[in-house]
């Protein structure tokens, strides 16, 4: 693993030529060198071109991130340490996290069973035997 590069999961890594960063002012306040640091960065990889991804990985990380990419782009904007270093670090982090969710194997779906005969009785049990505790507290004739 190089340094840039992005481990999604043990299988999975993205090389730093796959991503792009752009760097620019962060907003908000920061003394005298607020209007001088770049410490702001996006951080853009191109999902659907991507070929540090397997062809089924890519699709289900394309339809899952659908809301969040912009022509198959998914970008990542961190801005909230005051140095570019930290930003990057936590940018690339991010994408790690989106993208390891993305990726993830679907549950499993729900197959419905029934409850057994036993299981049955001893509810019904459960039941005549609270019944019969507040039929005996009304204390009225039947």
């Amino acid at each position: 693993m190089a340094a840039g590069d992005v481990r999604i999961n043990d299988s999975v890594l993205i090389p730093a030529r796959e991503l792009t960063e752009r760097f620019s002012r962060s907003s908000g306040p920061g003394g005298q060198g607020v209007n001088t640091a770049d410490s702001r960065v996006e951080l853009a990889f191109d999902v659907a071109g991507s070929s540090a991804l397997p062809p089924w990985l890519r699709e289900r990380a394309v339809q899952r991130l659908a809301g969040r990419l912009t022509d198959g782009v998914l970008t990542i904007a961190a801005s909230e340490h005051r140095n570019q270093l930290a930003n990057r670090a936590a940018a690339r982090e991010r994408l790690a996290a989106l993208l390891r969710e993305a990726i993830a194997a679907p549950a499993p779906t729900r197959r419905p069973t029934r409850p057994s005969r036993a299981a049955k009785e001893r509810r019904i049990t459960a039941k005549k035997r609270r019944g019969q505790t507040k039929r005996l507290r009304r204390g009225d004739s039947d």
